[in-house]
Formats: C-alpha cells, structure tokens, sequence
C-alpha cells in the first residue's frame, strides 16, 4: 500500500488522496462499529432506537453507559461491546494517522540517503 522507502516521495496530491482513503476508511470502521452497538443495545437490552444510539456512541467514545444495563445478555454484550470499541478507537485512529506518519519517515530517510550520498563523494 505504501512506497518503499527507496522510492521516491508521493506528490502532494496523491498523499491527499490516500489521506482521504484512509478518513474513509477509519469513518466506515467506526460507523460499523457504531452500528452493531446500536443493533446489540436494541436487541438485548430492548431498548428504543434513539437510546441504544446514545448508549453505543458514549460507549464507543469512551465515556461509558447512559442507560443501566438490566438482562444477563444485555450485560454480557456490553462488557464485551465496551472491550471491542477500546480497540476499534485505536485501530481507526492508527489507521488515520498511518499516511502521516508514513510520510514523515519516508522524507527523513529520504534525506537521510541523500547526506550520505553526499558523504561518499
């Protein structure tokens, strides 16, 4: 997916372009993620729509629960709904932030071939 480091750095448009890739890509995770919480709070816990959506987002945003959870289904998919999107948050943001980081290294050892090329001489 990535150049190789010997290769030469992305021109800023297609840099643009995967950065955009990987926004969409982190929003589809996290709107997946999102959504099989509201599905689960609804379908376990019976909640109405709207409250399973608050519920899931304050869960996947880290902030935890609104609504007491009261079933043994209801609480055993939340305790692992909360375990799921701990590692969905890092993963998309990760996977936002690659082609920065990717960037970032791939110019320092760019420079860093091109001081010793000069060194050789």
């Amino acid at each position: 997916m990535f150049e190789h480091k010997r290769d030469r750095l992305l021109s800023r448009a297609a840099f643009y372009r995967r950065l955009a890739w990987s926004f969409a890509f982190s929003t589809v995770v996290v709107f997946g993620t999102l959504l099989m919480g509201v599905c689960g709070y609804h379908y376990f816990e019976n909640l109405p729509w709207i409250d399973a959506l608050v519920n899931a987002s304050m869960l996947l945003g880290g902030m935890g629960p609104v609504d007491p959870v009261h079933t043994v289904r209801g609480k055993l998919f939340a305790s692992f709904y909360a375990l799921f999107c701990g590692l969905v948050l890092i993963a998309a943001v990760g996977i936002l932030f690659a082609p920065i980081a990717h960037r970032f290294l791939h110019k320092f050892h760019l420079e860093m071939e091109d001081e010793d090329d000069h060194g050789k001489e």
